[in-house]
C-alpha cells in the first residue's frame, strides 16, 4: 500500500528540484523519495553514533581518526 504526503517547498527548493527531474529524466517524486530515505539514513547513522559514542570513548576512540587507525 502506498501513502501520499503532501509538502510545501519554497520557489527556489522547485525550482532546483524541476531542473534536477529535467537533467535526469527522473520523476520529482522519484528524487523527493531518494532525498527523504537518504536523510532517514543519515538521521539512523547519527542516532547509532550517539549511542555508542559512550562507550569508543572509553576505549580510547575519541576521533575519526582513532576509528579508522584501529580499523586499518
Amino acid at each position: 500500500m502506498n501513502t501520499t504526503i503532501s509538502v510545501r517547498i519554497d520557489s527556489e527548493l522547485d525550482k532546483l528540484l524541476s531542473s534536477t527531474a529535467k537533467r535526469t529524466g527522473r520523476a520529482k517524486s522519484d528524487l523527493v523519495r531518494e532525498a527523504i530515505k537518504r536523510q532517514l539514513a543519515v538521521e539512523a547513522f547519527q542516532q547509532l553514533r550517539n549511542s555508542i559514542l559512550p562507550f569508543a570513548e572509553s576505549q580510547g576512540l575519541l576521533t575519526d581518526e582513532d576509528v579508522w587507525r584501529e580499523i586499518s
